[in-house]
């Protein structure tokens, strides 16, 4: 019996997470267990390290949730009738925060907001709008207008078009654009250390305060090795909602 291409996609990517997984659980026993001197041997214990990674998946998930949340909504509207004129104004406005670099947004939510992990929530909420309101609004103006004609034609009120219809055929390019803001938070929260909301990006900043690689090197690699695991997810999950 032959695999169908969705089920070879699917045990494809389940390889590569596994893969991206073993080489993340592999470099920190590496690390902590290697040779190591006090300083090192107070950083990147098991305990430490596992703390550090929820600190950045609760800043990765909260600020992510907020996003779809905000954008999704605000991008379903404004592909209604009465609010398309502000659809361009809107996607303005978001683009600034989009071509601010991270770390100036998360700069200026400081002086706001003050320090710790709420900062850099709200910073990288803003910062990744743009992908999911863009994909949104694409998605729905791209559904065929036969398809909502014929539902019309059916006597479907237009809530139940929108839900019905419009939008499970845009779902597809929404999780496009959730996966792109997902994966762009992975990297941005390593940022948040430098306002004391913790994450992976303490094991950068120490491993480079006292010169030891292996430490900076286990706090870049797990970000991207996340980042790399949550596209491989997004993709199985794209797989299967296209229509």
């Amino acid at each position: 019996m032959q695999t169908r291409p969705e089920g070879r996609r699917d045990l494809s990517n389940l390889g590569k997470i596994a893969g991206f997984l073993a080489i993340g659980v592999l470099l920190t026993v590496y690390v902590v267990r290697s040779p190591q001197d006090s300083m090192v041997a107070r950083l990147v214990s098991y305990r430490k390290i596992l703390e550090l990674l929820g600190q950045h998946l609760y800043i990765v998930g909260i600020s992510s949730a907020l996003a779809v949340l905000t954008a999704v909504p605000t991008g379903v509207f404004l592909t209604r009738p009465r609010l398309k004129l502000w659809a361009p104004r809107v996607v303005s406005l978001v683009n600034i925060g989009q071509t601010v670099p991270s770390l100036a947004i998360i700069a200026l939510s400081v002086g706001l907001l003050g320090i710790g992990a709420r900062t850099a929530i709200i910073a990288m909420w803003i910062y990744s709008l743009l992908p999911i309101l863009h994909n949104t609004l694409v998605g729905i103006h791209e559904v065929d207008p036969a398809i909502i004609e014929a539902a019309n034609g059916m006597g479907m009120q237009p809530g139940h078009v929108l839900m019905k219809v419009e939008v499970p055929l845009a779902l597809a390019m929404i999780l496009a654009g959730i996966r792109t803001a997902v994966t762009i938070n992975i990297g941005s929260a390593i940022l948040a250390a430098f306002v004391g909301g913790g994450g992976l990006g303490n094991l950068i900043i120490a491993g480079n305060n006292i010169s030891r690689i292996q430490v900076l090197v286990l706090g870049a690699a797990l970000p991207v090795l996340m980042a790399l695991s949550a596209d491989a997810v997004f993709e199985m999950i794209e797989q299967r909602t296209k229509v």
